[in-house]
């Protein structure tokens, strides 16, 4: 296969794209950003250093997230993420790497085909796809090659992927687009119709990382009682800075919906799986992985749903980047759970 020492894994996330090195682990983890020039669309800045302009640009620059729901939604700002990231984490002058990309099981052949080119584009040599739920489940260590009934969950910044998978292939899927961003935009909009108040989506991410919860969570009694400050603008037009108090109880509601979409989507997954599959999953529970597995109350939530034990992930923020890793590191062991492009 050449020299391999360049083959490196790629999970493109809508908000975060990290990525692992053969013989290296994770080399780079950084924000889906890319702050460009307006009219030109020239890059001026990607990952952190773009992030830390959301919200904050003058008129001349724009702050853009090229992936939405785990697709591209901004061609020429991904591929101008994708080769900085790459440069960035296999620096030098290097042979054309072989690339394995984790892409979400929903997306459609078109959204696959821009992904692919884009990978191209930046100097691929190869390019190979990992279904994300597949990705997700081995790097949190399921045996995914067994006859055995596995179920994941990974709640990623734009895609909710639910799947249950036996013997190296996924027998029942379910991918909706509901992520990290879709809680954040709950939360802003409850502020802005309930409390006249508008907020930037750094502000709504931290409020959801502080006090934000699916449902009551007995390991921490004191976050019922927590409250979290948001400063924004009033809607009214001619509105001034103001700044307000929310409560726990409040964000739960808030979350409520998506929280609940994620749910339904696990007991859809379970209808269509095989009986004997469906007592596997009952048995050894569902993994949660992805950001949005450390949401407060989350697995308790979906366990009384569908009546079925669920765990977090060890490290589930970096499930699919490992399994996408695996991928790259076993690579003709490995080969049938990749579709070649």
């Amino acid at each position: 296969m050449g020299d391999t020492a360049k083959d490196i894994g790629i999970d493109l996330g809508t908000a975060n794209t990290i990525v692992y090195a053969r013989g290296k682990g994770i080399v780079l983890n950084e924000p889906s950003v890319v702050a460009v020039q307006a009219g030109s669309g020239t890059a001026l800045a990607v990952g952190r250093e773009a992030r830390d302009t959301i919200g904050r640009t003058p008129g001349s620059i724009t702050a853009i997230r090229p992936l939405k729901g785990g697709a591209i939604s901004d061609y020429r700002a991904a591929e101008e993420m994708i080769r900085h990231f790459v440069r960035k984490a296999v620096p030098g002058r290097n042979p054309r790497t072989r690339m394995v990309l984790c892409v979400p099981s929903g997306i459609t052949p078109v959204e696959q085909r821009a992904i692919v080119q884009a990978a191209e584009r930046v100097g691929a040599r190869t390019v190979h796809l990992v279904d994300e739920p597949m990705a997700a489940a081995m790097g949190a260590g399921l045996p995914v090659s067994k006859a055995h009934g596995s179920m994941v969950v990974d709640i990623g910044g734009g895609t909710t992927e639910v799947a249950v998978i036996s013997l190296g292939g996924i027998v029942a899927a379910w991918s909706l687009r509901v992520g990290g961003d879709r809680l954040d935009e709950a939360i802003a909009d409850h502020v802005r119709k309930e409390h006249g108040l508008l907020i930037g989506e750094r502000t709504a991410e931290a409020v959801k990382l502080a006090i934000g919860s699916a449902c009551p969570v007995p390991e921490d009694p004191d976050l019922e009682h927590r409250t979290f400050a948001v400063g924004g603008r009033e809607k009214i037009p001619g509105g001034l800075p103001h700044t307000l108090e929310l409560s726990a109880a409040e964000v739960r509601a808030a979350l409520d919906e998506s929280c609940e979409a994620v749910v339904t989507a696990v007991k859809s997954t379970l209808e269509e799986c095989p009986p004997e599959l469906a007592d596997d999953v009952m048995e050894h529970g569902i993994v949660l992985t992805g950001g949005g597995a450390l949401l407060p109350g989350l697995d308790l939530r979906i366990a009384a749903g569908a009546g079925i034990p669920v765990f977090v992930a060890d490290d589930p923020m970096d499930c699919v980047a490992l399994g996408t890793g695996k991928c790259v590191e076993n690579f003709d062991a490995l080969e049938d759970f990749l579709a070649d492009w």
